[in-house]
């Protein structure tokens, strides 16, 4: 027997929901791709390096550095090809984004930093990974593209802001650091290669050339930074997210201090007379400049307290918490190497530890926002 279903008591079909747009499935967007995301790469090597350089030696610290190393060089290398899409299929933006965004344009001093980081890493971690040889090879073309790129930056950055960005001096901020102290990374990480090269001229010449280095990125630093301090006294910094650029002024301190001793290191077989003599100056120099940078370590901590109590929500400039600390960590590294003063151990071993919570907080900022579309998404 058959049974009739009444219309009354037939189901009726539910409305499709409709879809809002940030219900969608968001993509990435390359075009919002800038060179300021190469900070990552520089936090998560300077993990590396640090543990490389902790004048402790603990349990798995080593393991961990390879560990930070390969994530380091993985993120250069997806970056790498992320931005070569955009240096393509987004040329208008990436032109804007140098030319025409003063704001972005002082972000291209962190690809060249990358770069250098990286393959110092590849030379001091990496090697007992893919062996030494291969090491030396790949850390010798990341540093020697590296330093073109960071000698390039640093002239090309200031000249168009002299020719053509609409920039004051009386807004000048932290980031405008960048381009400059690209070549004092250059500095501090070329020494390591010198043992790798054949004794006499070529290590002379690389000795040479880094302390040249050493020379541009300072001069330009003292050069720029009281423009910067300047521009923070007078301005203040015109949004919160900006607050963590207070960290910059910590990477040519920490930086300095870590080129000067490696520099002295690398003198010693190169040019023995001169070394103890590079050996002093590297410890009073240290000494002076670390003790600068653990100054403003209280004030720009203080300055992201007062500004995380006011509603600064996570941005890429958070990443401005671990490269700039993670310099100070080796320059304290190198000071306790070569003074053996425990107070020393002490200072890099503590400064480490926050460089770890400082790249847990980016590092974790940095994924949730790219899991949840709030980075890079259309």
């Amino acid at each position: 027997m058959a049974t009739l279903i009444s219309p009354r008591t037939h189901p009726r079909p539910r409305p499709r929901p409709r879809l809002r747009p940030s219900d969608h499935a968001r993509r990435l967007d390359l075009a919002q791709l800038g060179p300021n995301w190469y900070a990552a790469v520089m936090g998560t090597a300077i993990v590396g390096n640090g543990a490389a350089a902790l004048p402790v030696r603990l349990p798995g610290l080593i393991g961990f550095g390879e560990v930070m190393w390969a994530l380091g060089l993985a993120g250069l290398l997806v970056l790498g090809s992320a931005r070569l899409v955009h240096l393509t299929r987004h040329r208008d933006a990436a032109r804007a984004q140098l030319l025409d965004h003063p704001a972005t344009a002082v972000f291209y001093g962190c690809p060249p930093m990358a770069l250098i980081s990286v393959g110092l890493g590849t030379l001091t971690l990496g090697s007992r990974v893919i062996g030494t040889g291969p090491a030396v090879a790949l850390d010798a073309v990341l540093w020697t593209v590296g330093t073109g790129y960071a000698l390039l930056v640093a002239a090309g950055i200031p000249y168009l802001m002299i020719t053509r960005h609409a920039v004051s001096p009386l807004e000048a901020n932290p980031t405008w650091l960048l381009p400059v102290v690209a070549p004092l990374v250059a500095s501090a990480a070329g020494p390591a290669l010198i043992p790798h090269l054949p004794a006499g001229t070529a290590q002379q010449a690389l000795l040479y050339t880094c302390c040249a280095l050493f020379g541009i990125g300072l001069l330009a630093t003292l050069a720029l930074l009281p423009v910067v301090l300047t521009g923070l006294v007078h301005s203040k910094l015109p949004a919160l997210a900006l607050t963590p650029s207070l960290f910059l002024v910590l990477g040519p301190l920490g930086q300095s201090t870590t080129a000067v001793h490696q520099l002295a290191d690398a003198a010693r077989p190169v040019t023995p007379t001169i070394a103890p003599v590079a050996l002093a100056l590297a410890e009073l120099y240290g000494v002076a400049v670390l003790g600068v940078a653990m100054l403003w370590l209280a004030l720009a901590v203080a300055a992201n307290l007062r500004a995380r109590r006011a509603g600064m929500s996570f941005a890429m400039t958070w990443w401005a918490f671990t490269f700039p600390v993670g310099t100070c960590v080796t320059g304290a590294a190198a000071l306790a190497r070569h003074t053996g003063f425990p107070g020393f151990t002490g200072l890099a071993t503590a400064l480490f530890v926050l460089l770890l919570a400082s790249w847990a907080l980016a590092a974790g900022g940095t994924a949730a926002g790219l899991a949840g579309g709030r980075l890079l998404a259309r």
